[in-house]
């Protein structure tokens, strides 16, 4: 057995090996020697279980053959089933030839015990009979029935071991049964997973796999390794969908070819197997080679099976489906609903849209559609047709949440806000349907604005008396629900002093002051009420509105530089500002 993850069968093969090989050093009981052929009668039994799981399967296929329509797509399913049913009649010739095999050199085996009038007839219940159902040439994959508790010398060793070993278990003599028996199950486990996994699927697969003997191995995880290497060996190509079951059943058909057995090195399985194994043991070995065979032909067939829809719908695809909101901001509560959703490959869902281009493709409807200015609702339908081509038709709906592209550069070394000045903040969230902001240390209010032809909506913020103030993000989603996008926090400056934008005064004819805020983003207007010139140690000259009069400088001499004091209105109304002016002639 291959070791690691088994099943409960073989589990329990494993087990009977294993009691067989303890049992070479004794003299064995008849309880054991019943032990034995209750093992063998399970065994059949299962071997029934198993044929029937795959001959399930391989009749659904001959059922949904019938029932195929004559148009288009149902001629071509109709060859898409007939290919599938001849690569399982192709594996079906095979295990019925190794199920023949097996069941005549169990018979030839009793029949060198017990005599050969002891498996002539068949009688069916007769518990003193040992053959209780021939082999049936019509259903070749059916194992011949025996009941074993009618041999009289089940304890015999010396023919199982000259019939399938030879004399030496060192040695498996190329004359006997055992040869062939190891060959034809080897050989059983190529074909079975090659014609699983060599077709053409569509217009564009084509599935190819050249299977490689592996028959020595550490353990199961090693096995499994091999396995996958050989699957993934350059010039294969496995479909992905069939991996596992074609590594089940390339598992189930493995056995380690060579081992220590005793204190013997390098015994081959067929010795260390049935060496003097006692004639029930081996037939329950050689039963449970059968079941292994028939339960890999049901994984088989099942895979083949699946890659045909039947039923009164048609689903032979799975695929995986996942759908939530296209945005997400950190920190947000997001909803994912994840299924799987089944569909015939062959036959595509019909699926209709209010708006948008539509493609069908792996079972699914491709809907593309621009969002518009403002919230969207598509809607439409989706029709499956079953087998009798009846329309199943549902109504879908979907709603966009539709918010304006925005993004924005920050400058964290100039996050200063300016007393006595209109900050205009405009709040950006990305994936939400609204924004606020919450002020601390200060006030806002709502505001309309244009610069340089663009129109914003946001808030004028006025700094309070404090040097900071922070400004709480919020933002409402699509569903109406409220949540803070961060805090932010910001310097509270003075707004910064204007400039004379010409510090000259002429003697002819004076000057015009303007003042100005010079290297700076912010805009301000500055309206000039009036002020003072100062001439050396003369008195001040002072003078109203927005112009120096000629005759505050008459006095001065041209080159001269005189002292100013400005008088203005700004955003935070009235202030003074101290300038030097240059006469000029």
């Amino acid at each position: 057995m291959a070791g690691g993850k088994e099943t409960p069968r073989q589990k329990m093969i494993g087990l009977m090996y294993l009691v067989l090989t303890a049992l070479l050093a004794l003299n064995v009981s008849k309880q054991i020697l019943d032990a034995f052929v209750a093992i063998e009668d399970n065994i059949q039994r299962g071997s029934v279980t198993q044929l029937d799981r795959g001959d399930s399967a391989k009749g659904s296929l001959v059922a949904e053959l019938a029932t195929v329509t004559q148009d288009e797509a149902g001629r071509a399913k109709k060859a898409k089933i007939k290919k599938y049913l001849g690569m399982i009649e192709k594996i079906d010739k095979n295990v019925g030839a190794f199920i023949k095999y097996v069941d005549d050199l169990k018979l030839e085996m009793i029949g060198l015990v017990e005599g050969p009038e002891s498996i002539k007839t068949a009688k069916k219940n007769d518990k003193e009979s040992i053959l209780w159902k021939k082999y049936d040439p019509k259903k070749p994959l059916m194992p011949t029935r025996l009941y074993l508790q009618a041999i009289q010398q089940k304890e015999n060793f010396d023919v199982p071991m000259h019939e399938i070993v030879g004399s030496e278990i060192s040695k498996i003599d190329p004359t006997k049964a055992g040869k062939k028996l190891w060959d034809m199950y080897k050989g059983l486990r190529s074909s079975i997973v090659e014609i699983s996994a060599n077709y053409k699927e569509g217009e564009k697969n084509t599935w190819k796999l050249k299977v490689k003997e592996i028959n020595k191995f550490s353990d199961f995880k090693d096995l499994d390794k091999q396995i996958r290497k050989m699957f993934a060996a350059p010039g294969n190509k496995v479909n992905p969908e069939d991996e596992e079951a074609l590594l089940s059943i390339y598992q189930e058909l493995t056995k380690l070819e060579y081992a220590d057995h005793h204190e013997a090195k390098n015994i081959h399985w067929l010795g260390r197997t049935f060496d003097h194994a006692p004639l029930v043991g081996a037939l329950a070995s050689l039963s449970a080679m059968q079941n292994e065979v028939l339960s890999a032909r049901a994984k088989a067939v099942n895979l083949l099976k699946s890659k045909v829809t039947t039923g009164e719908f048609s689903f032979n695809k799975i695929q995986q489906l996942v759908s939530g909101p296209g945005v997400a901001t950190s920190g947000e509560e997001v909803e994912l609903l994840v299924t799987m959703a089944a569909y015939d490959s062959d036959k595509n869902p019909e699926v209709t849209s209010s708006t948008g281009n539509i493609e069908i493709k792996d079972g699914i409807g491709h809907i593309k559609l621009k969002a518009g200015a403002s919230d969207m609702k598509v809607n439409g339908t989706v029709t499956i047709r079953n087998k009798s081509g009846v329309p199943y038709k549902k109504d879908w709906e979907w709603k966009v949440a539709v918010v304006k592209a925005q993004g924005s550069i920050s400058l964290p070394e100039m996050a200063v806000l300016y007393r006595n000045y209109d900050n205009k903040v405009v709040p950006v969230i990305a994936g939400a349907v609204s924004s606020d902001i919450i002020v601390n240390g200060g006030s806002k209010r709502s505001a309309t604005w244009s610069d340089d032809g663009t129109t914003y909506s946001g808030f004028i913020v006025t700094p309070g008396a404090g040097t900071s103030i922070s400004m709480t993000l919020m933002g409402k989603d699509k569903d109406g629900k409220s949540k803070s996008y961060g805090t932010y926090k910001y310097r509270v400056k003075p707004f910064p002093k204007p400039e004379v934008l010409d510090a000259t005064i002429k003697k002819s004819s004076g000057a015009r002051v303007t003042l100005i805020l010079k290297d700076s983003p912010l805009k301000a207007n500055f309206n000039v009420t009036g002020g003072e010139i100062t001439i050396g140690n003369d008195p001040p000259i002072s003078f109203s509105g927005s112009i120096i009069p000629a005759a505050a400088v008459a006095k001065a001499k041209a080159g001269i530089k005189v002292a100013a004091v400005i008088k203005y209105n700004g955003t935070g109304g009235a202030s003074n500002l101290e300038a030097v002016f240059t006469v000029k002639p």
